[in-house]
């Protein structure tokens, strides 16, 4: 069973730039499709990005497409959330969760089987 450990966000301004990280460790990254999630006070678990086992293809939430960009480094367990842009209304608490692979490409969070511990991401206006 896979384990997932979040790392960075914080408080930026709206216009800013962050990353965010998530490792893997128990298993080996290369057997996941790996999703990003973000959560806000009050409201659902909503997708954000996906990139597939080998990096090949990547998805993103309208929200954010252009804005952030989804990443992996299979030799390291590593996946990565870079935000550029950021805007108030990104602000949540992110997550990254690993996911079997499939043929359909998941973008609800129910299909989604190991979670990171989330992450906090502030942006002030």
């Amino acid at each position: 069973q896979v384990q997932l450990v979040q790392s960075g966000g914080g408080l930026v301004q709206a216009g800013g730039s962050l990353t965010i990280s998530c490792e893997a460790s128990g298993g080996s990254l290369t057997d996941y499709d790996m999703g990003w999630f973000r959560q806000a006070p009050g409201k659902g678990r909503d997708f954000v990005a996906r990139i597939s086992r080998t990096g090949d293809n990547t998805r993103y939430a309208n929200s954010v497409k252009g804005r952030f960009t989804v990443s992996r480094n299979n030799a390291e367990n590593m996946v990565y959330l870079q935000m550029n842009y950021l805007e108030p209304e990104d602000t949540a608490l992110y997550y990254c969760a690993a996911d079997r692979p499939s043929i359909i490409v998941h973008t609800v969070w129910t299909d989604y089987d190991y979670w990171g511990q989330g992450t906090q991401v502030t942006v002030s206006s």
